[in-house]
């Protein structure tokens, strides 16, 4: 079985990613888009969203985005090596999208770069993070 189809049983069984609701949208090569239903539970004060939610739905985009590929994986392990998070603007009442690019896949480190979003195209935040495959 392929990466990408693994991703696309594994998301939605997670109980983290379900905790949080984050949705995979889409899944194309080095690349995916999942979501972030507002929720009232997942804020700080008002209606502005946590930035630890906020930081889970980069490190979901791009473990997405590095798992987007055809290659039959030997192993199901993987982890994220490092998220380096930049809070743009407050995410405040409204669904987020974050986008996860791939920039560079090596034999066992993927990089990936995130843009999350309102539904208006408005930055809130950005990311990048390097994820292992394999053990």
């Amino acid at each position: 079985m392929k990466r990408r189809e693994l991703l696309t049983q594994f998301v939605p069984n997670s109980p983290f990613v379900r905790l949080l609701g984050i949705e995979l949208v889409d899944v194309g090569t080095d690349r995916a888009t999942v979501r972030l239903p507002f929720r009232e539970d997942l804020v700080t004060i008002a209606d502005v969203v946590h930035g630890g939610a906020l930081a889970s739905l980069i490190d979901m985009a791009a473990v997405s985005a590095a798992w987007a590929d055809d290659a039959e994986p030997t192993s199901m392990e993987g982890a994220t090596v490092s998220l380096d998070v930049s809070y743009v603007a407050a995410a405040r009442g409204k669904d987020l999208t974050a986008v996860g690019v791939v920039s560079k896949r090596g034999r066992s480190l993927v990089f990936v770069d995130v843009r999350v979003t309102e539904p208006d195209d408005r930055l809130v935040a950005t990311g990048a993070a390097v994820v292992a495959l394999g053990s």
